[in-house]
């Protein structure tokens, strides 16, 4: 499946960012850029980022294709097929970020959805992201290879595990390092969805995609099911089950 878009997460704090428009829509989007300490500037500002809040459809066009024709990235506010890029709605737990974009399709459809996730998720969920970063070294040293340094953190932040993201808390990281095995253990899984649909697919199931190393899966399997797996799993087409499928978790896939 192809995404209509890239998200990505840009640090403004000190970088220009062109604003024109008056009005609550540019009043709204002022309050964003200044919350990323983004400095606010008009059209003549040295910027790769704009946002047009400008209300006249003529106005406005044209203003975009001056910024455009500079190399500018442009969000034009309310006219989503002008838009190089979108702000998503945005979930705050600091340094934590949850960005929830429609593509343009829907402002109302992307807030809905913060205000429901705004009750699941923790507030204490900055502290947990913070005490990982400052456990950095420590991981490193209880996991020197990469892959078993990710595969256990997979494990431990899944649904249940010891630092699951929506009950742990900043404290339960040294009492989990402390704990955890030092080596995960190698395994081999087969899945067998029983539609094209990725819904259909149990939580265990989509948990596993989410952690495999090795996704070896036949012809018929369809793409939308297989986007569910990490992006950098190694995805690999086969007939049957492997006979030697490798080290940490692999993932067989036939259709059932």
């Amino acid at each position: 499946m192809t995404l209509h878009s890239l998200p990505l997460f840009v640090r403004l704090a000190g970088r220009p960012v062109i604003l024109l428009g008056d009005g609550e829509a540019a009043d709204a989007k002022r309050r964003l850029l200044e919350r990323a300490g983004a400095v606010i500037g008009d059209e003549g500002a040295d910027a790769v980022l704009a946002v047009v809040a400008i209300a006249d459809e003529r106005l406005a066009g044209e203003a975009v294709a001056r910024l455009k024709a500079r190399g500018v990235l442009v969000n034009a506010v309310d006219r989503p097929d002008w838009c190089d890029f979108t702000l998503p709605a945005i979930i705050d737990r600091d340094p934590v970020l949850i960005a929830i974009g429609t593509g343009g399709a829907s402002a109302g459809l992307a807030a809905a959805l913060r205000q429901r996730l705004e009750a699941i998720v923790p507030a204490g969920l900055g502290g947990l992201a913070n005490a990982l970063r400052a456990a950095r070294a420590a991981l490193r040293e209880k996991f020197p290879e990469s892959d078993n340094r990710r595969r256990a953190l997979g494990a431990a932040l899944a649904a249940g595990g010891a630092l699951d993201p929506l009950t742990a808390t900043s404290g339960a990281v040294d009492d989990w390092l402390a704990e955890a095995e030092a080596a995960p253990r190698d395994r081999a899984v087969t899945i067998r969805p029983r539609s094209a649909d990725p819904d259909d697919l149990t939580i265990r199931e989509a948990r596993l995609l989410g952690l495999a190393d090795r996704l070896y899966h036949r012809h018929d399997v369809p793409a939308a099911i297989l986007d569910r797996a990490r992006a950098d799993a190694v995805r690999i087409i086969c007939t049957e089950s492997p006979v030697e499928p490798g080290p940490g978790l692999a993932i067989y896939m036939e259709m059932a």
